[in-house]
């Protein structure tokens, strides 16, 4: 059996069903609505129940290459499509307040113009695996693994988790606390991780095997989410035993 992802006006993509698992709820709207339940697995991972929104943004053809292209010239990875391999899960908050704002952001196919740091390494947007409302809502952008830009030198290894606020005039909130660490459950689950990190601690992941970076001095700083945020749901995943990235 396959689903339909809808990723375009007049295009779509089909995943098989043993790609996302669990029953087909409700479908309306452009969304699909899945509930999911994990099951045990080695290394004590704890059961849960987790709903997940399908609201997937625009892949088209010059979006696939622009990742293609992306993964080729940052970290020599040559291949016909835009699949990883999952072995980290990074934390971010979006600096925003309305989902639907950041979903339309992200469901553009290049980069706004005023991002210049970014724009001179590659046209391709922004974007991320997952997003969760202020609300606790889980939404799947794309399929899990599929690349996105989110984080420099690893997005051809790491799964995106985008959180709706930031730490001043909308400050994260419990229920997404609790979302991230239903989603990061899911995720390990069902794929290798072995590393949690906030987008905030990406350079210390310089010093694992993890990160690849060809173009030299592409770096940039990053606040987000913070360290309270990821101390938190460390706490209720920490059995889990996911690696932090090495001290500096």
């Amino acid at each position: 059996m396959e689903i339909e992802f809808l990723v375009g006006i007049d295009s779509c993509i089909r995943i098989p069903w043993r790609m996302v698992g669990g029953s087909l709820r409700s479908l309306k709207r452009g969304l699909i609505f899945l509930t999911l339940t994990l099951s045990p697995v080695a290394g004590g991972q704890a059961s849960a129940n987790i709903q997940i929104v399908d609201k997937p943004i625009y892949f088209s053809r010059e979006r696939i290459e622009l990742t293609r292209d992306y993964m080729r010239r940052h970290y020599g990875i040559e291949q016909s499509d835009i699949t990883i391999k999952p072995e980290a899960i990074i934390i971010h908050y979006t600096a925003s307040s309305s989902f639907p704002q950041t979903w339309e952001y992200f469901n553009r196919v290049q980069i706004e113009p005023q991002r210049k740091e970014l724009l001179r390494e590659s046209q391709l947007n922004v974007s991320a695996q997952f997003m969760v409302d202020r609300d606790g809502t889980i939404y799947r952008l794309m399929p899990e693994t599929w690349m996105a830009r989110h984080c420099i030198g690893l997005n051809h290894v790491a799964i995106g988790i985008e959180n709706i606020g930031d730490d001043k005039n909308f400050k994260l909130t419990e229920k997404q606390v609790v979302a991230d660490s239903a989603l990061v459950r899911y995720l390990v689950a069902k794929y290798p991780i072995s590393y949690l990190l906030g987008h905030n601690e990406y350079r210390r992941m310089e010093k694992t095997t993890l990160f690849r970076e060809n173009v030299n001095g592409y770096r940039v700083n990053k606040s987000d989410p913070g360290e309270e945020f990821m101390d938190r749901i460390r706490a209720k995943v920490a059995d889990l035993r996911l690696k932090a990235p090495p001290n500096r």
